[in-house]
């Protein structure tokens, strides 16, 4: 969609036409979903966090200035969302025991080392926020520095120095796979 249509679109969004709602939620969707999966790690967590994004994106349209493009605005919001709910289950997590958990008596017996593809997963799942996010918006989701620095507010030397202190980590996380 090229800047004319986005501004067209947004316009009639803006004057209430519902039509007009559904063709940006389903244009951007998709991807808003996936990019608070990979951030989240976790389905029901991810679909939240995605209608809390449009929530928000009809809410302030009226105030999108056009500085940016439609999609990396709405982004910015997603990426907002996605950690705003991250932070959220883990106050909540860290106030609940889980019983079953309590009551179960340790094994005896090893469990098998996990495919890579899990570790990576669980690896990635355990990186903090700062280091998170640029991996899964770069490496993942394709985004390019400048997209991500726009998302994030921060430099673009910023969104480099962390994706390499990311992928240090995930390295490290990683080494047991490496020949």
């Amino acid at each position: 969609m090229d800047e004319a249509q986005e501004r067209a679109l947004i316009k009639r969004v803006l004057d209430g036409d519902r039509i007009a709602a559904r063709e940006l939620y389903d244009a951007h969707a998709p991807r808003v979903y996936r990019v608070v999966y990979r951030i989240a790690g976790d389905d029901v967590l991810a679909e939240e966090c995605t209608q809390d994004t449009f929530v928000k994106v009809f809410q302030s349209l009226a105030t999108f200035r056009g500085g940016s493009r439609l999609a990396t605005w709405i982004h910015r919001i997603a990426v907002s969302m996605a950690l705003n709910g991250l932070r959220s289950r883990r106050r909540r997590a860290a106030r609940e025991i889980d019983l079953e958990t309590v009551r179960e008596v340790p094994s005896s017996t090893r469990v098998a080392e996990p495919d890579l593809k899990e570790r990576l997963r669980s690896a990635i799942e355990a990186l903090p926020e700062i280091y998170k996010v640029p991996v899964v918006l770069f490496d993942i989701e394709g985004f390019s520095h400048a997209e991500i620095s726009e998302l994030l507010g921060v430099p673009e030397g910023t969104c480099k120095s962390r994706l390499m202190r990311a992928r240090a980590q995930l390295r490290d996380a990683l080494a047991a796979f490496a020949p």
